[in-house]
């Protein structure tokens, strides 16, 4: 489809009455929506007439079919804020876990026998490694597997900050 100088007149026409960029393709015809919003573009056409359907406030229908159930006013995100109003008891508060300096292992110490739990800022020279006895097919000891490979049910839970030696 070519624009003859025809056709650029009409859609002219048809955009300052406020028809739609579909409604104008039906018109001209052979050609889409994107094509008409194209050439509009292209030459530069800016106002246009608001179309009659919508100068015209919508009536609303009554909506007495629905009810309205309050909702607990609550900001961000609420997945989990059920978890949190439930009664829970007390959980035992974990012993701090105080690697000793002789199980401290740097990056070329570890290997399949040492935990593999990092520990401290990676940029700082006080950064190491747990280097306690690993479970078996485990990267992490006994205590730091129970940080690591926690149950989904244990995850959603609130828990006090997990804080390593």
């Amino acid at each position: 489809m070519t624009w003859t100088d025809e056709r650029v007149e009409l859609l002219k026409k048809l955009w300052m009455d406020g028809l739609s960029a579909s409604q104008i393709a039906a018109e001209l015809g052979g050609i889409t929506r994107n094509a008409v919003i194209g050439k509009v573009h292209r030459l530069g056409l800016s106002g246009r007439a608001k179309s009659p359907s919508s100068s015209a406030p919508r009536v609303r229908k009554p909506r007495s079919h629905m009810m309205r159930v309050a909702r607990p006013s609550m900001r961000g995100n609420t997945a989990l804020a059920l978890a949190y109003e439930m009664e829970m008891e007390p959980e035992p508060e974990l012993i701090e876990n105080i690697i000793p300096i002789g199980q401290r292992r740097t990056l070329l110490e570890l290997n399949e026998d040492t935990c593999r739990w990092p520990t401290g800022d990676p940029a700082t020279t006080e950064f190491f490694f747990c280097g306690g006895k690993p479970i078996s097919s485990l990267p992490y000891c006994a205590y730091h597997s129970r940080a690591a490979y926690q149950p989904a049910s244990e995850r959603r839970r609130p828990r006090p900050p997990f804080r390593s030696g």
